[in-house]
């Protein structure tokens, strides 16, 4: 199956993210991301980009491309900041929460990044950030090292291509075994709409109270389903949750 990811570079244009002696974060984005999807192309992945020039978009618009494309995952590049210089160092990936592939994707992404000498600082939770609460796909933002860290500017100077080539093999490793990992997935559906605007008004409503909802088509219908669970157990802590807050729901594979 041929699988396709969106390469977000973070901030831009009036919106530099992390500043320290004049390097700025969008620009350290860019360019990795123009570094990561030819990598990911060549292996035989789908890649598109919210940007590929420097101009500034909302991260509601940035999840607002993906979800249009329908990428099958959305990956946002980062640098990190702390509010003391030379303090922090290190790479950790944000997930909206820690389960399913994407929680997966974001492990293999770090595991990589040590490889090249970056500190793992590990995946979080992050669930109020608008690219991982808005994205209807898979979706982690890779925090690249800290902007105002010389250690971790260092190692991202001096080995520019090895981190590309790591992040792109964090996101190959997780796609390759994705027929062999994922062949019972859970999934609980709240509903089923042959009108596409209901679907999209209950999505919403959902997406409000913070569920990781999105819609699948097929056979003539819109099924607004929360979540992506290994386990029957996790579907179901997911399903009493939808319940407590009002909604009839079903888990399905």
């Amino acid at each position: 199956m041929a699988y396709s990811v969106m390469l977000d570079a973070g901030h831009g244009g009036v919106n530099p993210g992390a500043v320290y002696e004049g390097r700025q974060e969008k620009d350290d984005n860019l360019a990795l991301v123009l570094a990561i999807g030819p990598i990911l192309e060549n292996n035989g992945i789908e890649v598109l980009y919210t940007r590929t020039t420097d101009v500034y978009q909302t991260p509601f618009q940035k999840a607002q491309l993906a979800n249009e494309a329908a990428v099958d995952f959305f990956i946002s590049i980062h640098r990190n900041s702390f509010p003391e210089d030379n303090v922090v160092s290190g790479v950790e990936s944000l997930v909206y929460d820690l389960s399913g592939v994407k929680y997966e994707m974001a492990k293999n992404i770090n595991a990589q990044l040590e490889t090249v000498g970056f500190v793992d600082l590990g995946v979080k939770a992050r669930p109020n950030l608008i690219v991982l609460r808005r994205t209807r796909m898979p979706a982690v933002l890779v925090e690249v090292g800290f902007l105002n860290s010389d250690t971790d500017n260092q190692l991202f100077d001096a080995n520019f291509d090895a981190i590309a080539r790591a992040i792109a093999d964090g996101i190959i490793e997780t796609i390759d075994v994705l027929p062999d990992t994922l062949e019972t997935r859970y999934s609980v559906q709240v509903g089923a709409f042959r009108n596409e605007n209901y679907a999209r008004n209950l999505q919403e409503e959902l997406m409000e109270m913070d569920f990781p909802v999105r819609i699948e088509r097929g056979d003539g219908f819109y099924r607004v389903r929360v979540g992506d669970f290994r386990t029957i157990d996790e579907a179901s802590r997911m399903e009493q949750r939808l319940k407590r807050a009002g909604y009839q729901t079903v888990i399905v594979t």
